[in-house]
């Protein structure tokens, strides 16, 4: 008897063919350039070693090239390199090192009252306590008047197991699924959201450290608002995250935590006063579930100079919380900015900073209290 075997391959592929002469298309070029050079001493927060001691140059290079082919159409490709002066890598004698990364490379296209960008972009949401980075996948924007709403697709992990790709892995793939519409109300704006996590297997995906996880739910509902009231605006971000976790060994956690961020600023001519604060929760480790907010990979929240990463991002004070980490802590920040000729800025700010539930210190025990932080920046602009 003879076997037929039908196999079915369904594909989606975008294509951008264009026949367009060269001197229809407009080139648009961009870039960004930084050079920071930075002392960091008693990270540690004691005095007996050097464990944490920096200093340090790095230069931070990215050209943007955007080739726009019309109105409704334009490929968007930037690029990026990064040195650390006297590293291995890029910086020492010679400097001729391989170093150019591909920071992001998307079609942006619009029909009619709808844009799509196809490929590795950025894209933010809920003030970065969710997400804030590059990432490969699709956004879909519906324009209106006085909305918009983005339905977003983030390929976080193609799943593979040892190293080999190939077939019956799907299981390990690890996807984001968002949307956050936006409506502006006049002095409010409001945007609502949902973000998830999936996948029926994310023991491969280290970046999320579910090594024992067998499948991984995860849901976060939330919302922004932001409002001007004369010469002051105000700010809310409150996220609530549910979900299920079920482990290797027949288990399950279910999770249940919140994050909440509260800021204003005044603007008084010369000069300006902000503050802000937020909350997000810890785990107190006394069952199985999770009530600990997650910070997922693509997180991305600068807040303190030395507890918070800030603009010299490459560690934090001991128990510290990184962008990338902002979990199981509340913060407190009043700050005042000032101009007192033109083009010079003064800033200053003051942090109080715990975790949410106390955690294990140097030297034995626990304790919750990160300390106060002030920062003083001055930019002047060229």
């Amino acid at each position: 008897m003879m076997k037929k075997i039908l196999t079915v391959a369904v594909v989606a592929v975008c294509f951008i063919a264009f026949a367009t002469p060269a001197s229809a298309l407009e080139n648009e070029f961009g870039g960004y350039w930084r050079t920071r050079a930075y002392t960091q001493v008693n990270f540690t927060g004691e005095d007996d070693t050097e464990m944490k001691d920096v200093q340090l140059v790095d230069t931070r290079t990215r050209l943007y090239y955007t080739a726009i082919i019309n109105d409704n159409l334009k490929l968007v490709n930037k690029f990026e390199s990064d040195a650390e002066w006297g590293d291995t890598k890029r910086g020492d004698i010679g400097a001729d090192h391989i170093s150019l990364e591909i920071k992001n490379m998307y079609a942006d296209f619009t029909i009619g009252q709808v844009n799509t960008k196809v490929g590795t972009q950025g894209w933010k949401v809920a003030r970065g306590f969710l997400f804030d980075d590059d990432f490969s996948g699709l956004v879909v924007d519906i324009k209106g008047d006085a909305f918009n709403i983005p339905l977003v697709w983030i390929k976080a992990y193609e799943g593979y197991e040892g190293g080999t790709r190939g077939k019956d892995f799907n299981d390990f793939d690890v996807d984001y699924l968002a949307a956050a519409p936006s409506f502006n109300l006049d002095a409010v704006t409001l945007t609502p959201y949902y973000f998830g996590i999936f996948s029926d297997d994310p023991s491969a995906y280290a970046a999320i450290d579910a090594a024992d996880a067998e499948e991984l739910n995860i849901h976060f509902l939330g919302i922004d608002v932001d409002a001007k009231i004369g010469e002051s605006t105000v700010w809310f971000t409150g996220i609530y995250e549910m979900g299920t976790i079920d482990w290797k060994d027949g288990t399950d956690s279910d999770i249940a935590a919140f994050c909440i961020n509260l800021g204003a600023s005044m603007d008084l001519g010369m000069a300006g006063i902000h503050g802000e604060g937020f909350y997000l929760t810890g785990d107190d480790g006394e069952d199985e579930d999770i009530d600990e907010f997650s910070s997922i990979p693509g997180q991305t929240h600068y807040w303190a100079e030395i507890m918070g990463s800030g603009m010299f991002d490459g560690q934090v004070s001991n128990n510290g919380k990184a962008f990338h980490d902002v979990t199981n802590i509340m913060a407190l920040n009043l700050g005042a900015t000032i101009e007192p000729m033109d083009k010079l800025t003064l800033k200053g700010d003051v942090w109080y900073a715990a975790t949410a539930e106390d955690v294990a210190i140097a030297g034995g025990g626990e304790e919750s209290d990160l300390g106060i932080e002030i920062d003083l920046v001055a930019t002047y602009e060229l």
